[in-house]
């Protein structure tokens, strides 16, 4: 799997887009939710998730455990990476990094900035690549060769 994380609009989806100009996008951006995995296609291609602070959002609303969401998104990650194996086409996820330190007043917040952070952790440790993106210059942060 490959992560591309960076603050909004530093270029991400234009490099993914040039890296996987064929891809299928899950996008909360665009209405899509995590339900939407895996695609119905019979035409299989690299895949893009993105979105995450959104459906972490959504999942803040109402009780929460903070614990049990990491648990959650975790286990996403290795449904990816189990996919990615199966069907040899890559996944790409693209993370909002957020915060940069500063520490939010309200509770809500500060659990999504937390949860968002912890993901970006656990998808940096599955995936094979990891970039970063800022003002339009995407560098390798993360490169390991397969065998």
């Amino acid at each position: 799997m490959k992560l591309i994380i960076g603050g909004y609009c530093s270029g991400k989806r234009r490099f993914v887009g040039q890296l996987y100009p064929n891809a299928r996008w899950i996008s909360a951006y665009s209405g899509d939710g995590l339900a939407d995995w895996p695609p119905e296609s019979s035409t299989p291609s690299p895949m893009v998730i993105e979105g995450w602070e959104r459906w972490i959002e959504a999942d803040l609303i109402g009780a929460y455990d903070v614990k049990q969401l990491r648990a959650k998104y975790a286990n996403l990650l290795d449904t990816y990476l189990a996919h990615e194996q199966i069907s040899k086409q890559p996944v790409c996820l693209i993370m909002l990094e957020i915060g940069r330190g500063i520490v939010p007043i309200e509770a809500k917040q500060r659990a999504l900035r937390d949860l968002n952070g912890w993901l970006s952790q656990d998808a940096a440790e599955r995936c094979n690549e990891v970039f970063y993106a800022w003002n339009g210059l995407v560098r390798p942060i993360k490169t390991m060769i397969e065998p």
